[in-house]
């Protein structure tokens, strides 16, 4: 259970991050839930490549720097994935 809560946080996590650079980058945005999903997937993704690049404090483990660590990583590859998908998608809708 103590190695499942790092990657939990992650996820919601990632799913706030999704949403608020879809409010932000209102043009880009897929919706709440499409970038509830797509902030998901990031926050999943940036939280385990930080572990892996060993950027995460702590391994990501429950004190207080891994769990700093879960909460940025999720959020900012939440963020990051959302904004990459919504770009890819008004490229495409142009052509």
């Amino acid at each position: 259970m103590e190695n499942l809560l790092p990657l939990i946080i992650q996820l919601i996590c990632g799913a706030a991050g999704g949403n608020i650079a879809g409010s932000l980058m209102k043009k880009s945005s897929l919706g709440t839930l499409g970038n509830s999903i797509a902030g998901i997937l990031g926050g999943g993704l940036g939280g385990q490549l930080l572990n892996m690049l060993g950027v995460a404090a702590g391994g990501g483990g429950m004190d207080l720097s891994g769990i700093i660590s879960s909460i940025l990583g999720g959020g900012v590859g939440g963020g990051v994935l959302m904004a990459i998908i919504g770009l890819i998608k008004n490229a495409m809708a142009k052509k």
